[in-house]
């Protein structure tokens, strides 16, 4: 056999088999990976009682200073307030305030998403109602609800439509506002896939549109709502002082002028309190069943 023959032939090594190690486990010094939580690391892991722990914090705040103020006149105490709430709560003036508040407010929170719907539609249809919108927001958004009172005093007379009126405008446009933008932020793909799977124009916007767009469309409930809120409570101060009845508004006025001022904090901590059991009962539980589950949000 040739020395060329020879080189280009595979050389076979001898295989031996490999050494087994075998190494000792050490303390990484990583401690224990996983332990059960302590009291305190539980407690603190719990958002509500966090939540809770700072209403009790403001509350020892306001009463550490109403206490240095020591003028009830000026600002009473946190349980000087508390106590005229109970006694107003118990005697019915209160809960009966609140209720009128709510039924107004509900009225024309209600109207207001209906007309948001309506305008969100039209300008998701078309582009002419795409501008129209546009151009209703940049007129009226910036305006004040409270700022068109007198108009509506003029058309609809003392009561409650003209307070509806105002809530109306306090709760379109950002209700509006939002969703819209909520539906020209839906993905592309997403768009595509629902196409792509031939569903029809109502499943189209149930299933693709209005999911996509739920955070920005919560996002536009919740401003509408704290918008009403203070506009309620603004439009009853007007309509109580002119026609002698009304809500939460009207009880922080005749309050004012009794100079029963603990039982005007009592009337303004009611409407804090109210607005706190909307937000985390309602729209809390919303924002967990839906884009908290749906896994759009942190």
């Amino acid at each position: 056999m040739s020395e060329a023959v020879k080189h280009a032939m595979p050389v076979q090594r001898a295989t031996t088999a490999r050494p087994e190690f075998v190494r000792e486990v050490t303390d990484t010094g990583y401690g224990v990976v996983e332990k059960p939580l302590g009291v305190f690391e539980t407690l603190w892991g719990n958002a509500g009682l966090r939540k809770v722990g700072v209403l009790v914090f403001l509350a020892c705040l306001w009463q550490a200073y109403g206490l240095w103020v020591n003028n009830d006149l000026l600002m009473p105490t946190f349980t000087q307030t508390v106590a005229a709430l109970w006694t107003d709560v118990a005697s019915g003036r209160l809960p009966a305030a609140a209720a009128a508040s709510m039924k107004v407010l509900l009225q024309g929170y209600v109207a207001g998403l209906a007309l948001a719907a309506i305008l969100t539609a039209l300008a998701t249809a078309s582009r002419i109602g795409s501008d129209l919108l546009d151009v209703l927001t940049a007129m009226f958004n910036p305006l004040p609800s409270i700022a068109l009172l007198p108009l509506a005093m003029i058309w609809f007379g003392l009561g409650d439509p003209s307070i509806i009126f105002v809530l109306i405008h306090a709760v379109l446009w950002s209700v509006a506002l939002n969703t819209h933008a909520g539906f020209r932020g839906v993905s592309p793909t997403w768009r595509m896939v629902g196409r792509n799977y031939g569903i029809g124009q109502i499943g189209y916007i149930w299933s693709i549109l209005i999911p996509g767009a739920f955070p920005s469309i919560l996002t536009g409930l919740k401003i509408g709502w704290a918008f009403a809120w203070r506009t309620l409570i603004a439009a009853e101060l007007v309509f109580g002082s002119s026609s002698g009845g009304g809500g939460l508004g009207w009880y922080v006025f005749e309050n004012k002028n009794s100079l029963e001022i603990p039982s005007v904090f009592a009337g303004l901590l009611t409407v804090i309190l109210l607005g706190l059991v909307v937000e985390n009962l309602v729209f809390r539980t919303v924002e967990r069943l839906t884009v908290q589950r749906w896994g759009m949000q942190q």
